[in-house]
């Protein structure tokens, strides 16, 4: 099978890759390859009755399918370059933040028109901030809810799906340069195509390092970023969600000096498991639906840490901290903050008389037998910081769900045109280790499209 355009991986940057191209193209023949399952079909067995916990399914319904690990996010895209990658770096910041406006711009008119776009611009929180030695950072955020994300998803694929081979279960296995041509093998068959574009996620990490080793492509250890999620009355900060939505604050510890960051913030949410490489760590989800709305908001603690010669396993690092946490609760561990500070662990009866009723499922535990004593005092610090500016942050019964990794991929040598050395391969997306988010990524995908569309014209 010959193709112009094969995509790997069915995550936002694939899509948005397909996308761009078959609007600018459509005599374009485009492949998507994507390892886990369609939409409909992305269904994970845990049901918090039969099936309490992770069963390690061989594919991750959660991290993989189409629409890739943000499917059943609560679909935040951010429009910021203060933070989600380094993407304006390659192609100059107008550039970066005009595509991710005009990837904004296709969610709304894919169902998330009712949604609503949120602002820090000219917010009374940013002095008040600054007063309490914390920094806001700025950004515009469209809300999509992890509802109207997955209205969002599926009315792209009704568009995409006469106009694209989409080849769901079917992960590459190698990739092979021959002579101008790109051959893609999976299992049971091979694939040819003038240019392939790589956007396999944070989820890919492991199989994208393959890659880059059998094609000589240079590769540079990223960041770790590791933490908890923390889990509160929605109403402690109701001041800020309501008019910023999400907020990301950056705090500098007085101790160590270590930046600590908020992160991915659910108002009136829920705390989920989430599966990467076997490993169980924690996330959160929203709605934008009223009814499916609780009384809690939550959102990660983390500390970002970056590693010198001669240690280059960043993720290493935060896979052996995630698979402590899972050999000790045998999953996710939650502990009330005022047990933490008191130097115990919260058992069963301590937690069934917090005041905050636990979204998740977790096992009550101690998080200072799992996490480095450094990352465990950068995130009492915050805590207490947070607790000057959102009064109840520090409250005894405040939730801290644990470990929260973000991992990312080793950042992959690609020049201004997210290019690799060899021509018309394509590495995007958080594969590529440039971009960290949703609107990152998908403005990655748009770019490139964009180039080789271009020259396909140019050709003709």
């Amino acid at each position: 099978m010959k193709y112009d355009v094969i995509i790997i991986g069915a995550g936002p940057g694939g899509i948005f890759s397909a996308y761009e191209l078959v609007r600018l193209n459509e005599n374009l023949k485009i492949a998507v390859f994507e390892s886990g399952y369609p939409l409909e079909k992305r269904h994970c067995p845990i049901d918090g009755k039969k099936v309490k916990s992770c069963i390690k399914c061989p594919t991750c319904a959660i991290m993989s399918g189409f629409g890739g690990a943000g499917a059943f996010s609560d679909g935040k895209y951010n429009i910021t370059n203060d933070f989600g990658g380094t993407l304006y770096e390659h192609i100059g910041r107008k550039e970066s933040l005009d595509l991710m406006r005009y990837v904004d711009e296709i969610n709304v008119s894919h169902g998330g028109e009712s949604t609503r776009m949120f602002s820090t611009s000219g917010t009374r929180f940013k002095t008040i901030c600054i007063q309490n030695k914390l920094k806001l950072l700025d950004a515009s955020v469209r809300h999509l809810g992890t509802d109207i994300n997955y209205i969002v998803l599926e009315n792209l694929y009704k568009e995409l799906k006469d106009k694209v081979d989409f080849y769901f279960q079917t992960p590459v296995e190698e990739i092979r340069r021959e002579g101008e041509l790109y051959r893609i093998l999976c299992k049971d068959q091979s694939y040819e195509c003038d240019q392939c574009i790589i956007s396999v996620g944070r989820s890919g990490s492991k199989w994208m390092e393959t890659v880059c080793r059998s094609l000589d492509i240079e590769t540079k250890s990223n960041r770790v970023d590791i933490g908890v999620r923390m889990e509160l009355p929605a109403v402690i900060f109701a001041h800020l969600t309501d008019e910023l939505y999400e907020s990301k604050i950056v705090y500098r510890t007085e101790k160590f000096e270590d930046k600590v960051r908020t992160f991915c913030m659910n108002p009136y949410g829920i705390v989920v498991n989430e599966n990467t490489n076997g490993i169980i760590t924690v996330n959160g989800h929203s709605y934008e639906g009223e009814e499916k709305r609780t009384e809690n908001t939550n959102f990660a603690l983390l500390v970002a840490k970056h590693f010198s010669e001669p240690f280059k396993d960043s993720n290493g690092y935060g896979e052996s901290i995630a698979r402590l946490s899972n050999m000790l609760g045998g999953g996710v561990i939650v502990q009330r903050f005022g047990d933490l500070v008191r130097g115990r662990r919260t058992n069963e009866n301590r937690l069934a008389e917090s005041t905050v009723v636990p979204t998740l499922a977790a096992t009550p535990g101690d998080l200072s037998l799992v996490l480095p004593k450094r990352i465990l005092d950068g995130i009492i610090e915050m805590v207490y910081a947070l607790d000057k500016i959102a009064p109840g942050t520090a409250n005894d019964d405040t939730l801290l769900y644990g470990v929260e990794v973000k991992f990312y991929n080793m950042e992959v040598d690609i020049d201004e045109h997210l290019e690799t050395r060899y021509n018309g391969l394509y590495i995007i997306g958080d594969g590529s280790g440039v971009t960290h988010s949703l609107s990152h990524a998908s403005a990655s995908g748009v770019y490139v499209a964009r180039r080789i569309a271009g020259s396909a014209e140019t050709e003709n």
